[in-house]
């Protein structure tokens, strides 16, 4: 009965019967009966499955990666490419991407949008370039870090797969950078789910059998001198995980690789970066000059400008730009985090 409801439901507001009843009772015993048949139809391959030999071992399939290469289709601009595939695969929503794209969601739905008209009508047969899957694989991995969806596990995963069947610097960078960051990820929060920054990280938490792995990968792709977006990360890492303690962190090596990394990409995050950087190499106001050449909306921006104030020692503006961080951060935990920060400010100038 309830089938043939939903039967009414679907056909009834273009066609309704004359007697309301007959077809309710007429669709309800027609679903009755196309079930019983469907039960004994199962019953009779499950007796016949039981009576013959079990099969062999069957071959694991997976072609997560080659929908990742499907994808990243040429007739797509590779800002397509990797917005598309990271809604269709990677399994992102369209406002996780927006914010990895650091542009409004409405624009990034429209993007994916003629994305989708662009390739509606052509054959998934010829695969995207590498790079552009690099892309993908990357903001992927930076999502499933970021906590709000854990997808590292898997992007590690396809970038080994990757490596194993690409032999190219960046595709090893790619992967180092990956393992470096996740050999960080259990001291990344505390055991309230609260964030832990990471000068205050305990470091024998870190995982150093993928440190050893990610430093090995990165050290073998620098070697081949071709230097690219993901090495340059990875190197930034790996002087992080080297580091037995923060004090001891080599900022200027750092600095000069946030360099390179500007002059590869001359992405605004990665200025934003270089400002903490400099701010830690060269002291706060210099961190500051650093930070003031950039736009103000830029996501974090508030948070890297509070955290060099309150070392420079203006606590009254720390504490500002802090809750005005912790009202534009993406996600509850950061919010909580920098919330806290500016409390903990707050408090120490009313003593």
């Amino acid at each position: 009965m309830q089938d043939a409801l939903v039967e009414a439901l679907r056909v009834w507001a273009a066609d309704p019967p004359r007697d309301a009843k007959g077809w309710l009772v007429t669709v309800a015993w027609r679903k009755f009966l196309d079930a019983t048949r469907a039960d004994a139809a199962r019953r009779r391959r499950e007796d016949r499955v039981e009576e013959e030999p079990a099969p062999g071992p069957a071959p694991a399939v997976d072609d997560t990666l080659q929908l990742y290469f499907l994808c990243a289709h040429p007739s797509l601009t590779p800002a397509s490419a990797v917005a598309l595939t990271l809604r269709a695969v990677g399994g992102l929503t369209t406002r996780q991407i927006a914010e990895a794209y650091l542009v409004p969601e409405a624009t990034m739905a429209q993007r994916i949008s003629r994305a989708k008209r662009t390739v509606s009508g052509v054959r998934f047969d010829r695969p995207g370039d590498v790079a552009t899957v690099l892309r993908v694989l990357y903001l992927v991995f930076n999502e499933g870090y970021s906590g709000d969806v854990d997808l590292a596990a898997e992007a590690i995963r396809l970038t080994r797969q990757l490596a194993a069947r690409i032999d190219h610097p960046e595709v090893a960078g790619l992967l180092a950078l990956m393992l470096l960051h996740q050999a960080r990820r259990a001291a990344r929060t505390a055991s309230d789910g609260s964030l832990v920054p990471l000068a205050e990280q305990d470091r024998g938490r870190w995982d150093t059998a993928l440190i050893a792995e990610g430093v090995g990968i990165l050290q073998a792709a620098l070697a081949r001198d071709r230097l690219g977006e993901f090495q340059a990360q990875a190197a930034i890492a790996a002087l992080h995980a080297d580091a037995p303690a923060a004090e001891e962190t080599d900022w200027v090596q750092i600095v000069e690789w946030y360099d390179e990394l500007t002059r590869l990409t001359d992405s605004p995050v990665v200025r934003l970066n270089r400002a903490v950087a400099v701010g830690e190499a060269d002291g706060p106001r210099a961190g500051l000059a650093a930070l003031a050449a950039l736009d103000a909306s830029l996501p974090r921006h508030a948070a890297v400008a509070a955290y060099l104030h309150e070392r420079d020692g203006d606590l009254a503006t720390a504490a500002r730009l802090y809750a005005e961080a912790a009202h534009k951060a993406p996600n509850l935990a950061e919010r909580d985090h920098l919330t806290r920060q500016a409390a903990r400010l707050n408090a120490r100038r009313c003593r």
